[in-house]
Parts: structure tokens; C-alpha cells; sequence
């Protein structure tokens, strides 16, 4: 996570509070706007199923500020607390606060909630539909498999604007090169003009308009696949009708909305 030019003092967060169980224990930067951050909850990590989330937040003055994140880590993995992936805002109410914690910083963590989790028995092939950070849930269902002994077919569809959002790129696709999870990684550039995106010769658009085209060049069909689709919920809308128009019935496709329809993000709640 990219260090931010106001210390956590500056932004008013309390190093403590009583209310404080978990600790910011580990921090990977992407970009300087993408961050994979580990959460270390003070006692033992409460257990989850893949695909679930975890609310994190700080005080500041007398209020709590808080999001809710995908968790990206094995269910299997419980050590090491929490893999989130996160993306710095710019002006956003919680993530600012969350790039400005040092290694180190106390903050809160409530147990992990959610109904996005996997069909436990379902072999079909596993379609993972995201934009910019959604790929979380979907890098924790696999990676749970994959402990479990029994990985399946991923294909992960992720759109992002510039290459460098690209995310969990190197895993992923060190899995497709060695064979070790039978993953296929097919990102999409949206701003494929863009300076930054130059060189860029794969796919370009945004994910949901690529959809069909990838299932059929890679030979999936409606019957042997099923969706999970997580990020801007314009995106869920039409990668909806693009997989319903595929032949995918809607048992067959599942969805975690980043915020509600209709209402644009703000970073955070405020409690």
C-alpha cells in the first residue's frame, strides 16, 4: 500500500482504542493506488467460507469508519489472518484512512459475513467475472480448492482500465503456466488508447462485452459452466444478460454487488 503524505495522526485515526481487535500485520503494493493488505485479528482468525467479506475500520474522533472487503485468502489459511485487495480512492471516506496505516497499526475487524460463497458440490466449470478489485473472492475460491485437493476449471474475466490494475496477474497466470491450477486468465483493457496501456495486445473493452466471445474461444459451453460475478453492478447488470443470452440459466449465475444499484460508492460507512 503506497504510503500517503498524511500520517494516520494527521487524519485524526486513534492509535487505540478498546474497540480495536486486529492488527495491520502485512502490506504489498501493487500500484500506488492497489494494495494487498493482511489483517491479523488479536485471537484466532474466525473461520469463513470463500467468497465471504470482513468489515475493517479506524476511528476517527468519536466515529468508526469502515468498509467491507472481499477476503482473498484461502479459507484453509488461517494463520496469517485475512488477504484483502484494496484501491485507493481519492476522497473516498475510508480508503484514504486505510492507505495512510502503517504496518504495524491497530484497527477493528468484524467476523466475516456474506452469502457469495461457492456451490460446495457444483463440478461445472467456474466462470469468474469481475472489475478492478472484484477478483478477490474469486482468487480466495480457488485458492480454498486448491488446498482442499480439489481444484476445478477457473476462468477469470477481470476488466480494469490500465494494465498495471491488472490484479493478482502473477499468480494467476503461474498457475496457467505450470499447470499447478487449472486456471485461464482473460484480462480486458477498457482504455486500450490510453499512453499508459500502450503495448497492451490482449483483449480491450469492458469485461462484460467480452464474455461470449471468450467462452466460445475457449469451447465453453452454457451447460458445462457456471458464473460468479462480482464489482460495479452496471457490470453485473449486462454480464447477466450477456451470459442469460449465452444459455446460462440464472441458477447457474451468481453475483456480489460492490455497492447497491443505483447508488454511486463513497468509500465507506460511517457508524
Amino acid at each position: 500500500m503506497a504510503e500517503s503524505a498524511a500520517t494516520p495522526a494527521a487524519l485524526g485515526i486513534l492509535a487505540d482504542d478498546p474497540a480495536y481487535n486486529a492488527t495491520l500485520s502485512a502490506r504489498i503494493d501493487d500500484t500506488d493506488t492497489l494494495a494487498r493488505v493482511w489483517i491479523k485479528p488479536d485471537g484466532a482468525t474466525t473461520p469463513f467460507e470463500p467468497g465471504q467479506y470482513v468489515t475493517i475500520g479506524v476511528k476517527v474522533g468519536e466515529k468508526f469508519v469502515q468498509r467491507p472487503y472481499s477476503i482473498a485468502s484461502s479459507a484453509r489459511a488461517l494463520n496469517d489472518g485475512y488477504e484483502l485487495y484494496l484501491r485507493l480512492v481519492r476522497g473516498g471516506a475510508f480508503t484514504p484512512l486505510a492507505f495512510a496505516l502503517p504496518v504495524g497499526h491497530r484497527l477493528r475487524v468484524l467476523a466475516p459475513k456474506g452469502k457469495f460463497t461457492m456451490e460446495p458440490a457444483d463440478t461445472r466449470v467456474q466462470l469468474y467475472v469481475s472489475s478492478g478489485t472484484g477478483i478477490a473472492p474469486f482468487v480466495s475460491m480457488a485458492r480454498t480448492l486448491a488446498d482442499d485437493g480439489a481444484p476445478r476449471r477457473a476462468i477469470y474475466l477481470n476488466g480494469v482500465s490500465y494494465v498495471s490494475d491488472i490484479g493478482y496477474r502473477d499468480l494467476i497466470e503461474g498457475w496457467e503456466r505450470s499447470g499447478a491450477y487449472p486456471a485461464t486468465y482473460v484480462p480486458t483493457i477498457s482504455r486500450p488508447n490510453d499512453p499508459l496501456n500502450a503495448g497492451w495486445t490482449g483483449r480491450t473493452g469492458r469485461v462484460e462485452s467480452i464474455i461470449k466471445l471468450a467462452l466460445r474461444d475457449l469451447n465453453i459451453s452454457a451447460t458445462e459452466a457456471i458464473a460468479y460475478l462480482c464489482g460495479n453492478p452496471e457490470m453485473i447488470v449486462a454480464a447477466e444478460r450477456e451470459l442469460a443470452e449465452y444459455g446460462l440459466p440464472a441458477e447457474a449465475i451468481h453475483k456480489e454487488l460492490y455497492w447497491p444499484a443505483g447508488k454511486q460508492p463513497t468509500g465507506a460507512a460511517e457508524v
